[in-house]
This record gives C-alpha cells, structure tokens and sequence, in this order.
C-alpha cells in the first residue's frame, strides 16, 4: 500500500497540483483528477489502483494538452494528435483526447479547413499557398475542394502589392525581387505576368526561369 503524504494547496504554472507519496515519489495531478479519486493527505492506495490514477492522469493531461493547443492555433484531428504525441502524451490516450475534442465540437477538419484558407486570402496568398497551408496542417483532401471553391480572383492583389514594389522605371532586380515574392506567397507566374501588364510595365517573357 502506498499513502499520500501531501497534497500541494495550489496548483503549479501548468495548473497541476503536487501530490507526495510516503515512498517519496510525487505525482502532478490536475484539479479534475485529484476530484475524481477524492484524494487527501492520507489517502491509502494498493498497486491496482495507483495504475488506475496514473492511467486516469495520463489521459486527463493530454486532453488539458489538447485544449491549449486548439486554444493557440487551428489544427486538423491528424495535427493535433501527432503534437500531443511529439509533446510525450501516450499515443493511445492522445487519439483518445482527439476524440473527446471532436465530441466536444472542439476539432473539426471542415471548420479548420475553412479558417486556414481565410486567413492565406487576407494575407494575400495565391491558392497554390493556401493548399500549402492545408497540406502542412494535415487537414484530409476530402475538405480541400470546399474549402478552396470560393477563393477570390488576386489580380487586385497582385496589381496592388506590384505597385507599391516597383515604382516608377524599376530596374531588372527590384522587378525580380517583386516575382519572386509572390511566387513565395503562393501566386502562379502567369497571374504576376498579367498583372505587370496591367501596369503597363514592358512585356514580359511567357515563362519565368527565375
């Protein structure tokens, strides 16, 4: 049998509360958990049932987990499970922890899907970007085409971030400078080509070697 000696009044920066076994190992629980088991200073456990806390622990810190990573950014089901995973959360009580997300309406890949494209259009981003983005937040392709099927045309965009850059008579460096910058930010070359002719800037090669 193993019995606690104490259990700290207040909780730790990561919301946990110590608790100190009389063999002098400790445990950090969180409020939910140190609740669920009813635990006090005193409190007398045999083996069976400090797995069953450790266990019950575990999966209660990878939801908390989960909540603060969703809470910080928008994540697929897929992300999210393998940053709780990177983050040393068991596997199993990681897909777990998704799960109960999922059920809580907290992670949903359409909804996240949705939200990473809207934020690439009002950065200015070209789609090819957006689909960057998506495929970095391992978000399913089954959510891509809904998700991109009312992404705006960018000539404005692109017309107005070349101004700004280019000025009047840029020289052949500043001109490359500007393409590539949006050939980063997602934009096909063809699109920038047909912006600088809108702009009445020279004519520009068909195909772009950098």
């Amino acid at each position: 049998m193993m019995r606690i000696e104490s259990i700290a009044e207040k909780p730790d920066r990561a919301g946990k509360f110590l608790v100190r076994f009389d063999n002098g190992t400790a445990m950090r629980l969180y409020r939910q958990t140190v609740e669920q088991y009813g635990l006090y200073p005193g409190y007398e456990m045999d083996a069976e049932a400090l797995q069953r806390l450790r266990s019950d622990a575990g999966a209660m810190s990878a939801k908390m987990r989960a909540v603060r990573i969703v809470a910080a950014s928008s994540v697929s089901r897929d992300d999210l499970r393998q940053r709780l995973v990177r983050k040393g959360e068991d596997p199993v009580q990681a897909e777990e922890a998704v799960s109960w997300m999922e059920e809580m309406k907290l992670v949903d890949d359409r909804q996240t899907a949705a939200q990473i494209v809207s934020r690439c259009i009002s950065k200015g981003y070209g789609i090819s970007r957006a689909k960057q983005a998506l495929y970095e937040k391992r978000i399913p392709k089954q959510y891509w085409d809904e998700a991109l099927a009312d992404y705006p045309d960018q000539t404005e965009v692109l017309v107005e971030f070349l101004r700004a850059r280019l000025g009047n008579n840029p020289d052949e460096k500043t001109r490359k400078r500007a393409i590539d910058a949006l050939l980063r930010r997602g934009h096909s070359y063809g699109d920038i080509r047909s912006a600088l002719m809108q702009l009445d800037y020279d004519e520009f090669p068909e195909d772009y070697d950098g």
